[in-house]
C-alpha cells in the first residue's frame, strides 16, 4: 500500500541524462539535491529489514557526494529508536548517478495496528544545492502496520454497517447495521462469502488481493446481486434485481491488523442487459467480531441478524 506524492520536477530528474563531468547534458541548469517527494506512506511489515526514502539529484557528477539527514522532532510522532532507526544518517550519491536512498527499519513490534506514525527528515547539504521553488529539503515518512492476511480472519460474525441501508432500509426492517455470518467462499480462492450481506436472503461474495502485500484492496463481482427491487423500493424498475458492484471511483480495502473492510458500492438496476440507472455510490463498513461480542450485541444493543 505504499503511496509516493510525486512532484512536478520528477520527470525532469529522470529525463536528465547529463552530469556535472560530462560533455553533453540535456539538463544545463544548476545542480539541486532533494527527497524525491515530499509525503510518503509505507506499510511495516513483520519480514521487513527496511525501507527507502528516496534522494535526487538535478546533475549527475564525477565525484561522490555525501549529505546528513537529520530527524525534525517538530511534527513528528514517531520516537526513533522505539519505532523506527535510520540506517545511516548519511548518504552517499554516487559517482555518476542521480539518486541515493535513506534506509529506514520500522520496528514492527512497536508499532499498534491503530498507530499512524510519521517522522520529518531533513536533508544537511550546501544551501546553494537547495531549490527553493520546492522546498523539499524536508519529508514527511509515515508508517503504517501491515499484519499477513489470514483469511480466516475475515470469518464467523461480522457488523455491517452501510450507507445503502441507511438510505435504502428493507420494507420490514429499517436497521442500517446487521449482524451477518461470513465463511471462506467454498469455491473461490482469496474469497469469503457474506451471508445476508445487507438484505435477508442474498448473499455477496467479497474479494481481498494478494497480488501485493502492501495493497490490500477488496472488491466485489460486477451485477452481484444485492436484492430484489421489490423488498426494497416497493415497486419494480428493472428487472426486480438491485445489483452491485466495486465503485472505480473510490477505493474499497481491508485491514489485516483490525479485521475490517471497507467497501463503496456502486448499486444499479437492469432490465436483463440493458442498465436502467444508477441508484447511488454507497460507503459500507464490514467488523468481524468474536462470538462472544456478536452474543452480547444481539443481547444488549438488539442488533439485527438475519439467523
Amino acid at each position: 500500500m505504499k503511496r509516493l506524492i510525486p512532484l512536478l520536477f520528477a520527470g525532469a530528474l529522470l529525463a536528465a541524462l547529463a552530469g556535472c563531468q560530462e560533455e553533453h547534458k540535456t539538463y544545463s541548469g544548476p545542480e539541486y539535491v532533494m527527497f524525491a517527494d515530499t509525503l510518503s506512506v509505507h506499510m511495516i511489515h513483520p519480514d521487513d529489514e527496511s525501507f527507502a526514502v528516496p534522494v535526487a539529484s538535478t546533475v549527475a557528477c564525477g565525484y561522490d557526494r555525501t549529505f546528513g539527514v537529520e530527524i525534525v522532532d517538530r511534527g513528528s510522532n514517531a520516537i526513533e529508536g522505539q519505532h523506527y532507526r535510520l540506517l545511516s544518517n548519511t548518504i552517499t550519491i554516487k559517482a555518476g548517478e542521480r539518486a541515493a536512498n535513506v534506509l529506514v527499519h520500522g520496528i514492527y513490534d512497536h508499532i499498534e495496528p491503530t498507530d499512524s506514525l510519521g517522522f520529518i527528515l531533513r536533508l544537511v547539504m550546501p544551501e546553494q544545492l537547495d531549490w527553493e521553488l520546492y522546498e523539499n529539503r524536508q519529508t514527511k515518512v509515515t508508517m503504517l502496520k501491515s499484519c499477513p492476511l489470514e483469511l480466516n480472519d475475515f470469518t464467523g460474525y461480522c457488523v455491517v454497517t452501510s450507507l445503502l441501508l441507511y438510505n435504502y432500509p428493507r420494507i420490514d426492517n429499517p436497521d442500517y447495521q446487521r449482524l451477518i455470518r461470513t465463511e471462506l467462499h467454498p469455491n473461490e480462492p482469496n474469497a469469503v462469502l457474506l451471508h445476508d450481506a445487507f438484505y435477508d436472503g442474498y448473499d455477496v461474495t467479497l474479494r481481498f488481493s494478494t497480488e501485493d502485500r502492501d495493497e490490500q484492496f477488496v472488491s466485489v463481482d460486477e451485477d452481484t446481486v444485492l436484492s430484489d427491487e421489490q423488498s426494497v423500493f416497493g415497486q419494480t424498475n428493472g428487472d426486480n434485481r438491485i445489483l452491485g458492484e466495486s465503485s472505480a471511483q473510490h477505493v474499497s480495502y481491508f485491514s489485516s491488523c483490525q479485521r475490517f473492510a471497507a467497501l463503496w458500492l456502486r448499486v444499479y438496476v437492469k432490465d436483463l442487459d440493458t442498465t436502467v440507472g444508477t441508484v447511488g455510490y454507497f460507503y459500507n463498513v464490514f467488523e468481524w467480531v468474536s462470538d462472544e461480542e456478536a452474543e452480547r450485541l444481539k443481547r444488549e444493543e438488539g442488533i439485527y441478524c438475519p439467523e
